[in-house]
């Protein structure tokens, strides 16, 4: 009743089925099967192929379709190819078998992250070389590995390789949300991802008494502040309207160690947080405020970073920058609302940003509600076609930008 190929569907929606199914889930992806996918896919489309193998068994595959005029910078068009783990029991259908129900819905990890923009890419493309157009720019598909869990075995080291610089990219674009409404969002920046551990040290002994200067209540001292903190965030981000989630800082405790036995007041204990600092933030004095509520605290308090991104950068939405005048232009030819907002979490976007490409993030995914890394992660195939079709527009507007001073 809703098997792969059946009579009617469209053959885009086969493909994105067939993509869906490669299990390129953390923690062991099978990174393989995907890049066995691409390149057939690149066979198929006429497409030069090239693969770069970042770290060990993490390939960045690279799809081009080269431009009329060379001497312009190209377009970048990434996405990654890993998806999250899944608690299987509590999906109502299998998260790798793609299962598209009677109403249309495709349930599948990556449905909406993002395999689902891979695909636009890809058949955009091929339908406008069945149409015979060219364009001056060269178009780049970019299928990188790690994304998940932060790029570091993927975007972050391709974007220090001469392969990358070889592909002379002067815009990218990259993943977005799903949008619940009739508009479309678009990123044009990202916060900062803190993962902060402080640690505490105190007076351990019998837990039978009234033990002074432990590292618990220490360490309470410091979560008790970092809350604080959370609240007020909150409190600004629910009392303004026109404020986004990404315009605000975000914290969540996310782990509490320490202990040996419940008898035994420990002499260490630690807590770690997963601050998201908004892109305005003065990150020096914001480092010097964590210096604060561990001095505070008192002695023996200290913090280390898990990751500590400091290089956030903004695209240009501005009407006269020549990409966004390009993407925004389709966009209102076809009657799309745009909401220009900050990436609440983070993105391959960032690597791209700080070395000097101009990228948004865009998946067009409206009326969608939003469900990447979440139980029951689906897409309607209607939703998933108009993302084609959204593609096809874009493409050729991005693709045809005049000569800037940039691609010299």
């Amino acid at each position: 009743m809703a098997s792969e190929g059946r009579e009617g569907e469209h053959p885009s929606v086969t493909l994105f089925r067939q993509y869906l199914r490669i299990r390129t889930v953390q923690p062991k992806p099978d990174y393989g099967a995907a890049v066995a996918f691409l390149e057939e896919r690149a066979r198929q489309l006429g497409l030069g192929c090239q693969k770069v193998e970042v770290a060990p068994g993490h390939v960045v595959t690279i799809l081009t379709w080269p431009g009329t005029n060379p001497r312009l910078s190209s377009i970048l068009l990434n996405s990654h190819t890993d998806v999250v783990p899944v608690f299987k029991e509590h999906w109502s259908h299998d998260p790798f078998e793609a299962f598209k129900d009677a109403e249309g819905y495709i349930y599948a990890r990556g449905a909406q992250d993002m395999k689902c923009v891979s695909i636009q890419y890809l058949e955009a493309v091929r339908r406008l070389k069945a149409e015979g157009h060219h364009f001056p720019r060269t178009i780049h598909m970019t299928f990188v590995p790690d994304e998940e869990v932060g790029g570091h075995q993927g975007m972050e080291l391709f974007v220090q390789r001469p392969e990358f610089q070889a592909l002379r990219a002067g815009f990218a674009l990259d993943e977005g949300l799903a949008n619940p409404t009739d508009a479309f969002t678009v990123f044009y920046s990202e916060r900062s991802p803190w993962w902060v551990r402080v640690s505490s040290t105190g007076k351990p002994g019998h837990s039978s008494c009234f033990i002074e200067d432990t590292a618990a209540e220490k360490l309470h001292k410091v979560v008790s502040s970092v809350l604080a903190f959370r609240e007020k965030e909150r409190q600004r981000l629910q009392s303004n309207p026109h404020l986004k989630a990404g315009a605000v800082t975000s914290v969540n405790l996310t782990k509490l160690e320490g202990g040996v036995a419940y008898n035994v007041v420990p002499a260490t204990m630690s807590a770690s947080f997963d601050f998201r600092v908004a892109p305005d933030v003065d990150l020096k004095a914001f480092e010097e405020q964590l210096q604060g509520w561990c001095r505070a605290a008192g002695e023996g308090v200290t913090f280390e970073f898990a990751q500590k991104w400091t290089e956030s950068r903004m695209t240009s939405i501005d009407d006269s920058d020549p990409w966004w005048a390009a993407f925004s232009g389709v966009c209102k030819d076809m009657n799309l609302t745009l909401e220009p907002e900050i990436f609440p979490a983070a993105t391959d976007s960032r690597y791209l940003r700080v070395v000097g490409v101009p990228a948004l993030g865009f998946s067009p995914m409206n009326r969608t509600p939003v469900l990447l890394h979440d139980h029951d992660e689906r897409l309607h195939e209607a939703v998933f076609l108009r993302g084609i079709d959204i593609y096809t527009r874009l493409l050729p507007a991005l693709a045809s930008v005049p000569a800037l001073p940039s691609d010299g």
